[in-house]
């Protein structure tokens, strides 16, 4: 376990809020047939950024949710560096892109409902910040909230699409 991993996962009734936010915007992403992943920064209980999978719409392969709601926050802020209270809420573990991109702009605090066995660079896949003194900025993170709904939906969203390739 990192130390930057806060154990127990309780998540509150805002940080459920900002979730069902977070699986609204990965709604939007199914609708545009991408990765139903969806994002939603933070600051001051209050929404200052936010991002669904986009990366075929818009045909870059840097869209991924978290790197478009870090856009959104950064557009609005007029600012690179996020507050210093900003969190993170998005519906699938972010990859090594993502994390690297979290750990650039100063994020706080990652919430992630789901697991990514295969890219997750959290707790999954890889453990990227858990090599101490590695990063110039390391975050704290939990997971689990909402999880079974984002679960739920990714699963759909790929039992359908292979359904469509039979």
């Amino acid at each position: 376990m990192s130390f930057n991993r806060l154990s127990d996962p309780i998540f509150s009734e805002d940080d459920e809020k900002w979730m069902r936010l977070a699986l609204e915007q990965a709604s939007f992403a199914e609708i545009h047939g991408e990765i139903p992943v969806g994002a939603v920064i933070v600051s001051q209980n209050q929404v200052v950024g936010v991002g669904y999978n986009a990366p075929i719409t818009l045909q870059d392969p840097t869209a991924h949710a978290e790197v478009v709601a870090l856009r959104d926050a950064c557009a609005r802020l007029q600012n690179y560096r996020l507050p210093e209270d900003a969190v993170l809420y998005v519906t699938l573990e972010p990859c090594t892109m993502c994390v690297g991109a979290l750990v650039h702009a100063r994020i706080k605090k990652v919430i992630f409902a789901a697991s990514e066995p295969k890219a997750g660079s959290l707790l999954s896949a890889r453990q990227l910040l858990n090599n101490n003194g590695y990063y110039n900025h390391i975050f704290e993170y939990q997971n689990g909230c909402l999880e079974q709904e984002a679960s739920a939906l990714l699963s759909a969203f790929f039992r359908k699409r292979r359904a469509q390739k039979k």
